[in-house]
């Protein structure tokens, strides 16, 4: 079966993921600011989808280098 992603496709995708996941939990870590009201953007729930995608785009990486990790 041939992948429709190239490899370097799949880590620049896998850069994205991960400056989103580290931007996010900055973002959530900062103190509420009670004067600006609540935070509109939930940081943390952002943070946990970018390091999913991160994860998947590694598993992707090492299966286009030719590494079986399923059945």
């Amino acid at each position: 079966m041939r992948s429709h992603m190239s490899l370097t496709l799949t880590l620049s995708l896998a850069a994205v993921f991960l400056a989103l996941a580290l931007f996010a939990g900055w973002r959530g870590a900062r103190p509420p600011d009670l004067m600006k009201g609540p935070r509109l953007i939930p940081w943390r729930p952002i943070m946990v989808a970018g390091a999913l995608g991160v994860i998947v785009m590694l598993v992707h990486a090492v299966n286009l280098l030719g590494v079986t990790t399923g059945r």
